[in-house]
């Protein structure tokens, strides 16, 4: 079995400080990496920021900045942003580097040698604000401007010298891969989309621009910059050593296994970029997964629009476990999703101080009173015990399907279904009027501690350091976390004394309480 797993974010737009659409990104993309790193993968986990383009010219200008300079500033708010996240990203990308800049300009090489580029001239309409270019049919005029209809973003018309990428040769292709692969691209309504898009019929893409110069220059013409997208698409494989193909690097995580982006760059990601890889015989990706947006109100977060929610001030009100419990739960997968801080506040009180950081004070303060302060050992399972803990045996390889599947929604319900379990389990026992039998007493007790740590265990790669401060309870290290070891229902048999730890969630005290 392969047990490689190379993931990967879009590697951001640094033309203005990150976003809650830049962090939600990234934390799902964590959430994923650190699942399979203690199901025993070896994860390589790529994100980065897309630093070439017209718009990243003209806001450094507006700024009085060299775009290299304004792009070192920006771009390490967002590097700042994978620590404040407590991402375990391995690599973080920048397309100014120059192992980025070798790969593009290989490829383009590739795309060239193979007949796939050749020179014309473009005339069409563009949006600086999406790098993309738009036919006639998807735009329309607001306000005496005219938009994209997608995006609505500003477009102007571009009438200049371009070299062409032959993507109409590679409709049919793209067609017979989507359908031998029909897990290729996620959710469902996004394939369809994909899939009617190229049906409807695809033109030749303008891949080089020759009216600003901020870019990665054309291999043997340097009045040209390569389009922003066949720039930034290569960085999943730039980040690999591409060209270098026969490396352990490139050979042990290419084709990667999942590329995580928002729905809206979904065509780039599911139609350009694998149209690039066919035309340079590389092996395409394994799945695109385009998931909602965060909305502001009702709106997607944007500059313009001044609605950006800022991910570093709910980080700093309510903690990061706090947001990213928030955003894995309540943000259906796939769908869009708000921020709303009832509902955050709801998620801290009842999933996270009640359910989870309550059942770990509650077991632990009664084994410390009543266990002197160590597992028990003399136990005897009865079929409610042995119920309770084979839920996760039984549940295990489901979990694991679920995943690889993309089902965060399964996942999270799972948990906090054993939690709400677990609770009840707890009460429902009464050890407390169990004092005169003790072997029973015990059998609860230590029931209950290993629930604690497999939930702890399954709750580790969605929130990570509230899991570790759990498992200081058992002094059980991050390194000790192993998703198989879930199925053990006597792992704790080797552990011998129970630590008291702190308040894991405070409660938020409501306003109107």
């Amino acid at each position: 079995m392969d047990k490689n797993f190379y993931i990967t974010t879009p590697i951001y737009y640094p033309s203005a400080k990150p976003h809650m659409g830049h962090a939600y990104s990234s934390i799902i993309a964590d959430f994923f990496a650190r699942f399979k790193k203690i199901d025993g993968f070896n994860v390589h986990f790529l994100t980065g920021t897309d630093e070439h383009g017209l718009k990243i010219q003209r806001s450094a200008e507006k700024k009085g900045l060299k775009p290299l300079q304004f792009c070192d500033e920006i771009s390490k708010t967002f590097r700042n942003l994978s620590e404040i996240l407590n991402l375990t990203n391995t690599d973080f990308i920048r397309t100014t580097e120059s192992r980025h800049k070798t790969s593009v300009q290989h490829l383009w090489r590739e795309l060239e040698k193979n007949d796939d580029i050749y020179l014309s001239k473009y005339s069409g309409w563009y949006s600086v604000s999406d790098e993309a270019f738009y036919s006639e049919e998807e735009i329309e005029e607001i306000n005496g401007l005219k938009v994209a209809t997608s995006s609505k973003s500003t477009v102007e018309w571009v009438d200049e010298e371009s070299y062409f990428f032959r993507l109409s040769k590679w409709e049919k292709p793209l067609l017979e891969f989507y359908e031998k692969n029909p897990g290729f691209i996620s959710p469902e309504a996004r394939k369809n989309e994909v899939v009617s898009f190229v049906k409807s019929g695809l033109k030749d893409l303008s891949i080089s621009r020759k009216s600003f110069s901020w870019g990665i220059k054309v291999p043997g013409n340097e009045n040209h910059v390569i389009y922003v997208w066949l720039d930034a698409l290569t960085n999943y494989i730039s980040a690999l050593n591409y060209p270098n193909t026969k490396e352990k690097l490139f050979k042990s995580f290419w084709p990667a296994s999942i590329h995580l982006i928002g729905k809206d760059i979904l065509r780039f990601h599911a139609v350009y970029w694998p149209a690039f890889l066919l035309a340079a015989k590389i092996d395409l990706p394994k799945k695109v997964y385009g998931h909602g947006w965060i909305l502001s109100g009702d709106e997607k977060m944007s500059k313009s629009k001044g609605n950006i929610l800022d991910p570093i001030e709910i980080i700093n009100e309510y903690g990061l476990d706090s947001l990213r419990y928030y955003l894995i739960k309540e943000v259906s997968f796939g769908n869009d999703g708000n921020i709303s801080q009832e509902r955050l506040e709801d998620c801290i009180n009842s999933d996270l101080a009640n359910n989870f950081g309550n059942l770990c004070q509650r077991v632990t303060a009664f084994a410390i009173k009543n266990c002197d302060s160590k597992i028990p050992k003399k136990i005897e399972f009865n079929k409610d015990d042995h119920k309770i803990l084979n839920n996760y045996k039984d549940n295990i390889e489901l979990i694991r399907k679920k995943i690889d599947n993309q089902d965060i929604n399964f996942y999270i319900n799972f948990i906090v279904n054993s939690l709400f379990e677990a609770n009840k389990y707890f009460n429902d026992q009464e050890p407390w009027n169990k004092k005169e039998d003790l072997l029973r007493l015990n059998t609860i007790v230590f029931t209950t501690l290993e629930i604690v740590r497999k939930v702890s265990f399954l709750l580790y790669p969605i929130i990570p350091e509230s899991s570790i401060k759990a498992l200081k309870i058992f002094g059980i290290n991050e390194a000790d976390i192993n998703l198989s070891s879930i199925e053990n229902n006597d792992f704790l048999s080797k552990v011998d004394k129970i630590n008291k730890i702190d308040i894991l969630f405070k409660k938020i005290e409501k306003k109107d309480d």
